[in-house]
């Protein structure tokens, strides 16, 4: 079938200028690829002031609010790394070492009272030292009025002399013994006591769950090379990690803990530079974590992992590329500008025509490798930042990622750096959007994408369109299958030619154009402006059974999930044919909890309440044909 092209006219200052509107066909089926989407992906860093006297305002909290922020990391990146909180101090290794106070306490409870429906991010300090006093801070006011300049990277707390010529090198460093102190694994752990035990703070555990295990450990030979200026060896940051997560279990079971949290794109990969040898073997970095984390589980019986979390820096300026950004995560066919640590994941050592990276791909076919299928780990970006040309292309690259990582099951999403456009798109998403992901295929995937999703009742959809172009308007035809929506116009919202000041005030005075769509025969066609992303609010018939599978092997519902003291669990399977099916219970450590088999077309599938215990758990269906299906599930 020919391509249809419109050809609008735009007249220009600068002379006539043809946009064309290029047909783009949508296909979503209900019934296909069921997901939940994790309500964490709509996050953000560094919200939350540490300081009393100097608040979060009302204002901010009001913003937060408004946005639909559900996520919060807190722990202020490099600054955690030696982090006192029974002083309430934090060394600034990218400003001289000096030590500060910083109150996770305060910040910690103002979260709690002001948003209690936000997920909130701390971490635990692995590298072995912690702040001890503000005594010892290098004057930086009197030196340079505390400027910037190129040697605020210097180690100069404790008495070091600064060298004028600027650079990381000081003069001579200073003594680190007078501004740290040691902190060991029972010192960082023992905050969750302090927080969440008896005689502690009563800080709600379910609100705080997810903790880095530090921040980039592997760059500490640089941001900390006060302490360590050579670089550990893999396995020595291993046995720093297993210590302080068998503790932290221990303590609160339920906690998420989240590593290694790379630096970025080269890290993801290489520790110290190098990959890891082990005998005859070598490892990339992500790899080899995910190994030792899988073999210290077995040996110990203790999870040691909940979510493999990284941060990602893109340095494309180009708008082009910053688009397609989204691609770096999961898209095997991307050839990525970027590439450049993924190259070493060549058995030789390093290829130079490996440009795919796909590394949430990567890491999920090594947590498969080393874990087993049924390893209920998860993927997240705690750090994000990309080149900000515009608040229309930032937007777009934003709205393409939470999209993405909506399709994909990523835990959660915290970007660093943050930009007019974002708090636009992020409100868009977690106000408009609905809880289940369904599969959505477009016909040119380069330029537009669709990111559909229904809620529980079955009876309402969003689908939210991305248009990457720079310059051009795609017309785009959506058809639904498994969805019978009435003939009507249906409600819009569309972001599109966003100034470079920020626009976001609230829910209701943002810059979100309200529009139209109208669906005839189950389909609708909208156009769609360069660079815009688009909502379109959906009405229809519930649908049975809403899945929460990866690939849609077999679609269920399991419900009540979370369930309660005495509840009993039930799996529905809508009528599909199905006959024969087993269900197994099964902890994260992949222990089978409880099994049964149903012969027959069995439609409804028993839990007993009585034989599971408060926890995560992943429930699998499984059918002599060789269909299955799975879900995570949480007894309170």
């Amino acid at each position: 079938m020919k391509k249809l092209y419109t050809l609008f006219f735009l007249f220009t200052l600068s002379g006539l200028q043809i946009i064309s509107a290029q047909a783009v066909t949508v296909q979503i089926d209900a019934y296909q690829g069921h997901r939940p989407i994790s309500p964490y992906i709509y996050g953000k860093n560094n919200n939350i002031s540490d300081d009393a006297g100097s608040p979060t305002t009302s204002a901010e909290w009001k913003l937060m609010r408004e946005a639909g922020l559900r996520f919060t990391r807190e722990n202020g990146g490099n600054n955690a790394s030696k982090y006192n909180w029974r002083l309430k101090l934090s060394c600034h290794p990218d400003w001289y070492n000096n030590i500060y106070a910083h109150n996770w306490d305060y910040a910690a409870r103002k979260l709690q009272d002001s948003l209690p429906g936000v997920q909130g991010m701390w971490a635990f300090q692995l590298i072995g030292k912690a702040a001890s006093n503000t005594s010892n801070n290098f004057n930086d006011w009197a030196y340079n009025g505390s400027a910037w300049w190129s040697g605020t990277c210097q180690n100069l707390a404790g008495g070091g002399v600064v060298n004028g010529a600027g650079g990381c090198a000081a003069t001579t460093n200073g003594n680190t013994n007078l501004y740290l102190e040691n902190w060991t694994a029972d010192s960082t752990v023992a905050l969750l006591d302090h927080w969440f035990g008896a005689g502690g703070l009563g800080y709600s555990q379910n609100n705080i769950k997810y903790w880095s295990m530090d921040n980039e450990p592997d760059l500490w030979n640089s941001t900390h090379d006060d302490v360590m200026p050579a670089q550990p060896n893999a396995e020595a940051f291993m046995q720093l990690y297993f210590t302080a997560a068998k503790k932290a279990r221990a303590k609160f079971p339920n906690i998420k803990l989240c590593g290694p949290v790379p630096a970025s794109e080269w890290q993801w990969y290489s520790w110290d530079n190098n990959k890891i040898t082990v005998g005859p073997n070598s490892y990339v970095w992500l790899e080899f974590f995910i190994k030792r984390c899988a073999e210290e589980q077995v040996a110990s019986g203790v999870r040691l992992l909940d979510v493999i979390d990284i941060h990602s820096y893109p340095g494309e300026s180009n708008n082009a590329d910053i688009v397609q950004g989204h691609r770096v995560y999961f898209d095997t066919t991307y050839v990525y500008p970027g590439a450049n640590g993924v190259k070493t994941t060549s058995p030789s050592g390093w290829d130079n025509s490996i440009t795919q990276e796909y590394v949430f791909g990567r890491v999920n076919k090594w947590l498969t490798q080393y874990m087993g299928p049924n390893h209920g780990v998860t993927c997240a970006v705690s750090e994000f930042g990309l080149t900000n040309n515009s608040a229309s292309v930032t937007a777009n690259s934003y709205a393409s990622i939470l999209g993405t990582f909506a399709d994909n099951g990523v835990e959660f999403f915290t970007p660093w750096y943050w930009y007019p456009g974002m708090w636009e798109t992020l409100h868009l998403f977690s106000r408009y959007t609905k809880t289940t992901r369904v599969k959505s295929v477009s016909s040119n995937e380069t330029d537009v994408s669709a990111y559909s999703s229904i809620n529980t009742a079955g009876d309402s959809m969003t689908v939210v369109l991305v248009n990457r172009a720079l310059t051009a308007t795609h017309n785009t035809t959506v058809n639904l299958a498994n969805f019978t929506v009435a003939n009507g116009t249906y409600s819009s919202k569309q972001l599109n030619g966003l100034p470079s000041t920020e626009t976001f005030v609230s829910h209701t005075n943002n810059a979100l154009q309200t529009g139209s769509a109208t669906v005839a025969s189950n389909a609708f066609t909208v156009s769609l402006p360069a660079l815009s992303t688009t909502a379109i609010l959906l009405k229809g018939t519930a649908i049975t059974g809403i899945a929460e599978t990866d690939d849609n092997k077999l679609t269920a519902l399991l419900y009540p999930n979370p369930a309660g003291a005495g509840q009993d669990i039930y799996v529905n399977i809508p009528a599909q044919n199905i006959s024969d099916v087993k269900v197994e219970l099964i902890s994260m450590l992949g222990n089978v909890i409880y099994t049964r088999s149903y012969s027959g077309k069995e439609t409804l599938l028993e839990i007993p309440s009585g034989a599971i215990s408060k926890g995560v758990y992943l429930v699998k269906l499984s059918t002599q044909s060789g269909k299955t299906w799975s879900s995570r599930f949480v007894k309170l």
